[in-house]
């Protein structure tokens, strides 16, 4: 190769670039299912438990022992993903947004890490911003 050839790509370097963009585009893609999937499990823990809260007797015992044994058992099949605090982030998610299909027309650009800092903080932008949203939908 001459000096003037290092100035213009070569087929090789086009070839090389293209075969990059499929693999950003493809690693692109694969995180947005992961992300996507996460969400619409973590919002459906969220609803199974306030729905198994609801046919307990004494409501706010029942449900902070029935987190305490989910968070137990899950914890041990799935790891530190499921404590007692990021379930009741996930309860808190579902409370705030009961409607999953609004939830994914309206903001399906949202990483559940965003909306896990908004659910700890209560960030008060989060409920309004789906309050919002639901208010358009009736």
């Amino acid at each position: 190769m001459s000096i003037d050839d290092k100035n213009y790509p070569s087929k090789k370097d086009s070839f090389i670039d293209e075969i990059k963009q499929i693999i950003n585009v493809g690693r692109q893609n694969a995180y947005t299912a992961v992300n996507t999937a996460m969400i619409s499990t973590y919002w459906n823990i969220g609803r199974r438990i306030v729905e198994e809260e609801q046919h307990g007797k004494e409501r706010a015992e029942y449900g902070k022992e029935l987190i305490k044994m989910l968070a137990i058992e899950l914890t041990h099949e799935y790891g530190n993903g499921f404590s007692e605090r990021y379930l009741r982030t996930f309860r808190q998610f579902y409370l705030v947004i009961p409607n999953y299909e609004i939830w994914k027309s309206r903001f399906p650009n949202l990483l559940w890490t965003h909306i896990y800092k908004s659910l700890r903080v209560g960030d008060e932008n989060l409920y309004k911003a789906t309050a919002f949203h639901y208010e358009q939908e009736e």
